[in-house]
């Protein structure tokens, strides 16, 4: 009987042992992965709150322009020399900003 309970206990200690390692592993790849994400994601929603017109951005397609009017959820930017090229596009199509006092200088 001593046998038993001795390997029952062993088993318990086992699963213990078991999801400690889970638990370990999830938080390893939430530390790794999903926070990373979570900071990229707040410093481009900081980065396309604090955009204002004349400011030259990239869009993620790769092209150069300069911000010309902003509304809620979209901007119009003019891409190039010519004056008639403007055209609206959603803010998540922006993917970096320079703001028009670091332009100049």
């Amino acid at each position: 009987m001593a046998v038993v309970a001795t390997a029952s206990s062993g088993g318990a200690a086992g699963m213990i042992g078991m999801i400690v390692w889970i638990v370990l592993l999830f938080g390893l790849m939430w530390f790794l992965m999903i926070r990373p994400q979570k900071k990229e994601q707040k410093r481009i929603t900081a980065m396309l709150a604090d955009m204002a017109v004349g400011d030259a951005i990239v869009t993620t397609s790769g092209f150069y322009g300069v911000v010309i009017d902003i509304t809620d959820e979209d901007v119009i930017v003019e891409f190039g020399n010519n004056k008639n090229c403007r055209i609206p596009m959603r803010k998540s199509a922006i993917a970096e900003v320079e703001k028009a006092s670091e332009a100049n200088a």
